[in-house]
């Protein structure tokens, strides 16, 4: 089969690995929408790759693509007709931990005690491909009413954002500023919203901001257009600010002020990957009594739940997908998302 490689230094390779076959616990999942990750662009950037930023394969290159979603093509021995079976809906939780600690048997597999062994499309092979060998407790089942491209979204920026306002209690009288409306922060709008909570997004994009309004935010702030981003929150907000703040872009800057943006005893949510933030401890949290949170992705118990609203709410989450690409396109695919003035792309390897 024909899979998809982030070489490093912007250059994109599909190359010829052997069709994979299940060994026992394993799955092998024929892969109908593989999303394109805001994170993937580190490893598709950097010089040498996902290598050169500490991550390790087994040997070889390896297929990129961490947000799968298909169907169950192959069951390996041992493995319960419950927990998957041929034709089976699913979405796969990209990590692989021990599977027995305290954090792998509640789903959190990324926080493995023992470190995590295998992450899926960085040093496993991943969804940019036909097919994709995992183990079968990897899988999440994905709701009949959704479908393989919003599975697609939920597998790692849609969960994200979820697993964020979980993280912080969204609840649907709160006003919650979120600064960034790239995927995972314009899929925050959009589940905050749905949960009826009212949105004040920041971003510095005309274009971000227009999609944001679109997908329900209330309020919407460009901070290098105003004097002070946490000035004009609070005008929004009665002078008190917002109830929560949820921070997607990385910028330190912007993590500032999401922890300056919102009211005494308010809460700030770090989901950004990557760079640095300088606070004033005292007056910018202890003498507010305000709570600070770091999210990092979501649970396959969290993934499930976050498929089950979407479906019951009826939310068209793949509507955060703006681009669609057929596997042989990979390298303009990648081209166009490295200018981050679009949307999140998809990958369907079977088209």
């Amino acid at each position: 089969m024909k899979g998809v490689v982030l070489a490093g230094d912007r250059r994109v390779e599909i190359l010829d690995f052997p069709d994979p076959a299940p060994g026992p616990g394993e799955v092998v999942i024929e892969i109908k929408a593989s999303g394109m990750c805001g994170s993937d662009l580190k490893f598709y950037r950097a010089a040498g790759g996902a290598a050169a930023l500490g991550f390790k394969s087994s040997g070889g290159p390896v297929v990129a693509g961490h947000e799968p979603c298909g169907v169950v093509a192959a069951v390996g021995a041992g493995v319960p007709e419950r927990q998957a079976r041929v034709g089976m809906r699913v979405m796969q939780h990209h990590y692989r931990g021990c599977g027995v600690c305290r954090h792998c048997a509640t789903g959190w597999m990324q926080l493995c005690v023992e470190g995590v062994a295998e992450v899926y499309g960085v040093t496993g092979h991943g969804a940019h491909a036909p097919f994709m060998k995992c183990p079968a407790r990897t899988l999440v089942p994905l709701p009949d009413e959704l479908s393989f491209e919003t599975g697609a979204a939920i597998s790692c920026g849609t969960g994200t954002a979820w697993g964020a306002l979980h993280r912080l209690g969204l609840q649907g009288d709160d006003t919650i500023a979120i600064f960034g409306q790239g995927p995972v922060g314009l899929a925050a709008t959009q589940l905050a919203s749905a949960m009826g909570a009212r949105v004040i997004a920041l971003d510095t994009s005309p274009e971000r901001l227009a999609r944001a309004a679109e997908f329900g935010a209330a309020a919407t702030i460009d901070p290098a257009a105003v004097a002070d981003p946490v000035h004009a929150i609070r005008d929004l907000t009665g002078g008190l600010g917002a109830d929560l703040s949820l921070d997607a872009s990385s910028s330190p800057l912007a993590r500032r002020q999401a922890v300056r943006c919102v009211r005494t005893w308010g809460k700030a949510c770090f989901v950004g990957e990557g760079d640095t933030v300088t606070l004033d401890v005292s007056a910018d949290l202890l003498r507010r009594q305000v709570t600070l949170i770091g999210s990092w992705t979501f649970s396959t118990v969290g993934q499930a739940d976050c498929a089950r609203f979407i479906a019951e709410r009826g939310i068209a989450a793949e509507r955060i997908f703006t681009h669609r690409w057929r596997l042989e396109e990979a390298e303009e695919a990648y081209r166009l998302f490295d200018t981050q003035t679009t949307g999140k792309g998809v990958i369907a390897p079977a088209a």
